[in-house]
């Protein structure tokens, strides 16, 4: 009888490993290592990129024996001769689209028949990390109204963009961490503690002008009385009235009864360019007594990240508004506006602002006038003296600021021939009147 060969020595072997590696982040230089071991002859390496969960396969890298002389051919293939092998693919500055899995295939030529090509293929997965790109802190439902009379939930938002995976995200107040009670849909309308009721006060005693709570202090009465309606006759720049601004300021009278519990909630959506933008929300029931001019921070962990990436705001009321009207020397028939430039201080979260002129209505006949800008087209002569108060508000505490417009007389146009608007009345009209009145006095005499 013929004996066979064993088969040790006739079928060769091939495997395949590639070495792990750990997550990487953007920017990083990368080199996937396929590590396989054989002892037959050497056909072919491909490196392979797959996307769409398994279904493409993209080379990225082949190495085809036939036509390379790198590798040593083994002269006795029944001689068992263990050999190494090492492909790299090197990625030198990786991006978010280069995550995903990867193979790596080798074949070599089977020794039994030198033309059957034996596979063998390892795989792994490069995980791409991606720092935040930006953090930012917000108000939620802003701009919004300051509640005198009734506590409200106030939130702040966080908003993280561009890492990869989602951040670990929290908040602090005046530099120490808040211990916040995870919630995963916002809280009601009612806070924690319930305020006790407040009485309805039909004079606010905060919202007195200046040169009334001065008399007040000094003792004597209180000037209020109306500047004269009519035209102000132009003079000279260094004698010139400057128009009159009051500033008020107002906070609530209630107080709390206990310390706020504050909610927290986190999530996070998938962004097109395989990032996350994550948000976070702190939410409780407002104390402006306590609030304000408190320091709020939004602090991130990244594992991109060599140390917490923040952002913060210092929640503070509207103070102190800066009023500028353009012309400086308004003249009937000017257009006339009135604009918030600016605070004393550095306002969060953005102030609502609210027009209303004092004891009257608006030109326009409204009744206030919502933005940080009043616009007065054609002003009359009967607006000469008329006090216009914009209050600025946010949920931490409220301002007024009065202002007097100051009208002077317009050479260009002669007295009497504007009619309420400030619009000049027509030279047809004027002959008419002329006309008649030479019409009667002729028929008199």
């Amino acid at each position: 009888r013929l004996a066979l060969p064993s088969l040790n020595y006739l079928l060769s072997y091939l495997t395949v490993s590639i070495e792990p590696l750990p997550p990487v982040v953007v920017g990083d230089a990368v080199t996937l290592k396929c590590n396989f071991k054989t002892d037959g002859k050497m056909r072919e390496i491909v490196w392979y990129r797959v996307t769409d969960g398994g279904t493409i396969k993209q080379k990225i890298f082949t190495f085809d024996a036939m036509f390379s002389t790198n590798f040593s051919h083994m002269e006795n293939y029944r001689k068992r001769e263990d050999l190494v092998y090492q492909s790299t693919v090197r990625l030198p500055e990786v991006r978010i689209s280069d995550n995903g899995p990867y193979e790596c295939h080798v074949g070599i030529y089977d020794r039994a028949t030198w033309e059957k090509v034996v596979l063998a293929s390892g795989n792994i997965f490069l995980n791409v990390m991606a720092p935040p790109t930006s953090i930012s802190v917000i108000a939620a439902d802003t701009p919004a109204p300051f509640s005198r009379y009734q506590a409200q939930n106030f939130t702040l938002v966080c908003v993280v963009s561009g890492g990869k995976p989602a951040p670990l995200v929290y908040f602090k107040r005046d530099g120490e961490p808040i211990e916040a009670t995870p919630l995963p849909e916002p809280p009601a309308a009612t806070g924690n503690w319930a305020p006790r009721n407040l009485l309805h006060r039909d004079l606010d005693d905060t919202k007195v002008p200046q040169s009334v709570a001065e008399g007040e202090m000094g003792g004597g009465p209180p000037n209020t009385a109306e500047p004269p309606r009519g035209l102000v006759a132009e003079r000279d720049p260094t004698t010139e009235a400057i128009p009159e601004t009051v500033v008020s300021r107002e906070f609530p009278r209630w107080v709390h009864v206990a310390e706020p519990i504050y909610y927290f909630r986190h999530t996070h959506v998938p962004i097109s360019d395989g990032t996350v933008e994550a948000r976070a929300t702190l939410t409780w029931t407002l104390n402006p007594q306590i609030d304000n001019e408190a320091l709020f921070s939004c602090e991130v962990k990244h594992p991109a990240l060599s140390m917490p990436m923040q952002s913060e705001v210092t929640l503070v009321a509207p103070k102190g508004p800066k009023i500028i009207m353009t012309p400086v020397r308004a003249r009937v028939g000017d257009t006339v506006r009135i604009l918030v430039q600016g605070f004393q201080n550095e306002v969060f979260p953005e102030p609502l602002f609210t027009w209303t002129r004092v004891g009257s209505r608006l030109l326009d006949g409204s009744a206030e006038h919502a933005g940080k800008e009043l616009v007065l087209e054609r002003v009359p002569a009967e607006l000469n003296g008329s006090m216009y108060r914009c209050t600025a508000q946010n949920p931490l505490g409220s301002t007024d600021t009065h202002t007097r417009l100051i009208v002077f007389e317009n050479p260009n146009i002669p007295r009497g021939t504007e009619d309420s608007n400030g619009s000049v009345t027509s030279h047809r009209s004027f002959r008419l009147v002329l006309a008649l009145t030479l019409t009667v006095i002729l028929e008199l005499t």
